[in-house]
């Protein structure tokens, strides 16, 4: 038997141990709150601006990150007090995951909720949350903060590149 090692976890540094793979072992809503919390991988695409069409649904991201947002660690600047500061953050449940279609393919709760593998650079996988950013999956170096932005303006900022597959 393999013993649990160290994972990443949303800020960063090693968490305690988790069982290993234990996300092919589990549904989402089998898992503890640890190993929920610890499959985010820090793309940071979730942070971003979206828009829907009232008129058709769809949602289009833009490039403008949620105030709280790190655009260099890729993180939560104040998780744990996220809604106080952004009351209408989402937070993110297992029993709610059809609820977030626009969620990007890349990941990781949408991939297991799909019955797909966690991608190669995933930090559950590579053991370092530097290879989110090194394969592109992460938003830094690609946005902006909603500081300073009128959500009137947010249309301005409108990208194609959250939904499509990193490298």
């Amino acid at each position: 038997m393999t013993a649990p090692s160290p994972s990443p976890s949303r800020d960063g540094v090693k968490s305690p141990a988790l069982e290993p793979r234990y996300w092919e072992k589990k549904s989402l809503l089998e898992m503890s709150t640890e190993e929920w919390e610890a499959l985010c991988d820090g793309c940071g695409r979730c942070c971003l601006n979206k828009l829907e069409d009232w008129d058709t649904g769809e949602i289009y991201f833009t490039n403008v990150a949620c105030t709280l947002f790190d655009g260099e660690t890729c993180r939560c600047g104040d998780y744990e007090n996220r809604f106080e500061t952004v009351p209408d953050c989402v937070k993110l449940k297992p029993q709610d995951m059809d609820a977030y279609p626009w969620l990007p393919p890349s990941c990781a709760y949408r991939r297991i909720h799909e019955g797909k593998a966690l991608l190669p650079w995933h930090p559950l996988l590579s053991e370092s949350t530097d290879t989110v950013h090194a394969a592109g999956a992460s938003v830094r170096g690609r946005i902006l903060s909603e500081d300073g932005i009128a959500a009137e303006d947010f249309e301005l900022h409108l990208v194609d590149w959250v939904n499509a597959m990193p490298r």
